[in-house]
């Protein structure tokens, strides 16, 4: 599958951490995504209990489906009155995969991911329900998201786990020591999720501001640590507009540097933000500048 180096991640569709938004502003902004040459869009059915799902479902209704690749995931089983558990049984995934393809309103899934690893499940189970949903044409291929390098290797010697989706960015690059180089030797595609840190590395805020999502607990959004970092990343403005992009735009472009990183998950909220994160895409910094980057982000 080709793929957009940036994709279109829908995490912010979940009201229990960002709060209730405009699902007729995502939808806008994901149709515009396709508009500019983004072809890749990742959901989970947890995001919202299936509410992603299914906006990203509407959205994606009126394009041709040949033309979009659609990323998904599985682990989180809940319920009507809002619990969950984690849950990557045989059954539970057969299951939910039928659900997801409801709520995303389409006959498959280009890429199926174990959302975390379940303690508890058997992964000869798991990938041979994988393998079960591939055969019947209802995923084209299968991946994990938050695995360690050993969960990974015994999930790869038991079935063909194509891609990880890790936490990245560049103020915490930790994956750098192991679960990349094993990426990279073995040919996994990898699409890093959270390259902006929540927002904190778009450069739009100042160090004083509240919020009323989950960053209103989060210790980066707080007090004198959230005013070193929003100064540290605005200190990045001048090398930015040297190449013609926003902070946002050169975060995301040396991101993208890592030879083992192929596509990066740009949560996005509006039409504006989608064309600000796609600006990114092509663009390649100077070694020097890509480590001057990295050195004032602390890495």
């Amino acid at each position: 599958m080709s793929v957009s180096p940036i994709c279109f991640g829908t995490w912010q569709l979940s009201p229990r951490f960002w709060g209730e938004l405009s699902s007729a502003a995502i939808i806008s902004a994901m149709q515009r995504a396709f508009e500019i040459g983004v072809n890749f869009y990742d959901t989970a059915d947890a995001y919202g209990d299936g509410l992603a799902e299914e906006v990203l479902g509407a959205a994606l209704a009126s394009l041709p489906r040949d033309q979009v690749i659609v990323a998904t995931k599985a682990y989180h089983h809940f319920y009507p009155d809002g619990h969950r558990h984690p849950d990557l049984s045989r059954e539970y995934l057969i299951a939910e995969c039928e659900a997801s393809l409801r709520r995303l309103r389409m006959d498959y899934i280009d890429l199926y991911q174990c959302h975390a690893w379940d303690p508890l499940a058997s992964m000869e189970e798991t990938t041979e329900a994988l393998e079960l949903l591939k055969a019947q044409g209802k995923i084209r291929c299968y991946g994990a998201s938050n695995f360690t390098v050993e969960q990974l290797k015994l999930a790869r010697s038991l079935g063909d786990y194509a891609t990880l989706q890790p936490p990245y960015d560049l103020t915490a690059p930790k994956i750098e020591a192991d679960l990349l180089p094993y990426c990279q030797r073995e040919k996994i595609g990898v699409l890093v999720y959270s390259p902006l840190r929540n927002g904190l590395l778009t450069g739009k805020y100042r160090g004083d501001e509240t919020f009323t999502d989950f960053r209103a607990g989060h210790p980066d959004f707080q007090g004198e640590r959230f005013k070193g970092l929003a100064a540290a990343i605005s200190g990045l403005r001048p090398l930015a507009e040297g190449y013609g992009l926003t902070i946002t735009q050169l975060v995301l472009a040396a991101t993208l540097m890592h030879p083992a990183i192929h596509v990066a998950i740009a949560g996005i909220k509006e039409t504006a933000h989608i064309e600000e994160a796609a600006g990114a895409m092509g663009r390649v910094l100077s070694r020097e500048d890509y480590f001057a980057v990295r050195r004032a982000l602390g890495s």
